[in-house]
């Protein structure tokens, strides 16, 4: 596995190629300001660019990635932060299949200060996973204060609607999950009654809870109806109850995503 190797390759210290060992030359972040919104919160976006021919993650990355990681340490006037990923593309590659963006991703941000209407000093670290031919595992550090008084930003507008649709606006009409016990967890068949999304159509299923890890989904499509499986293992081994409201699945497919918020049990 290409993230196995490169977990290896750093933890034991070995040699990794030049270009690899300058992550200068591979991913530059910068924040960007998008101003103060209607109700007060600010909009600003995290942005990575990256040399041709490598990739970052998606938050649910597959079996093939390394998902993202924030810390907010020496944050300011930082009260809350929403993330509004943009719509991914699926990667396949030995193989194996991974959920990410490759050159740029622009990542918008609703930040939320706790005393309004005054900058907010964001700093903090990213870590996350670039990957070519290798997964390098690195950590990105910024440290930015924002302008409340920033005009729109069209980047950050792009982004934005980059988004996958919401259940309304793909013609979701229904959600619902059927739940079976497995020798070491669950297993989850979502039915999703919706439109086709375009071409051969990839679903995630995201738990809702860190501790609980979900298996690449199987979907098929049955009419107006697509199904999504995945078997779900707590990551210390333990019985665990499943909240089906924090349950998120995502559809990607070759003309929009949908993000599906909660199924139903019927």
């Amino acid at each position: 596995m290409i993230r196995l190797l490169s977990i290896l390759a750093v933890g034991l210290g070995l040699s990794l190629p030049a270009t690899a060992q300058n992550l200068d030359d591979i991913v530059r972040l910068d924040v960007l300001d998008g101003g103060t919104t209607a109700h007060g919160t600010q909009r600003v976006a995290i942005r990575l660019s990256m040399a041709d021919g490598w990739k970052t993650y998606w938050r649910a990355p597959g079996d093939a990635g390394i998902p993202p990681r924030f810390t907010w340490k020496g944050s300011r006037n930082l009260g809350a932060v929403a993330m509004s990923w943009p719509t991914p593309k699926v990667f396949d590659q030995n193989g194996m299949r991974s959920i990410g963006y490759d050159r740029e991703l622009v990542l918008p941000i609703e930040v939320t200060p706790q005393a309004s209407g005054r900058a907010v000093r964001l700093k903090g670290k990213m870590d996350i996973g670039i990957c070519e031919d290798i997964c390098i595992p690195a950590t990105l550090s910024f440290d930015h204060r924002t302008d409340p008084t920033a005009g729109s930003n069209p980047v950050i507008a792009a982004a934005l609607a980059n988004r996958p649709f919401s259940e309304q606006e793909a013609g979701v009409t229904a959600a619902t999950c059927h739940i079976t016990p497995t020798s070491n967890g669950l297993r989850i068949e979502a039915h999703i009654a919706m439109p086709p999304a375009g071409g051969k159509e990839v679903a995630v299923i995201e738990p809702g809870d860190p501790h609980i890890w979900s298996s690449e989904a199987r979907a098929t499509r049955h009419g107006g109806t697509l199904v999504a499986a995945s078997d779900l293992i707590h990551v210390d081994h333990t019985p665990f109850a499943l909240d089906r409201s924090a349950l998120r699945i995502t559809v990607l497919g070759q003309k929009h995503a949908v993000d599906i918020r909660g199924c139903t049990s019927e």
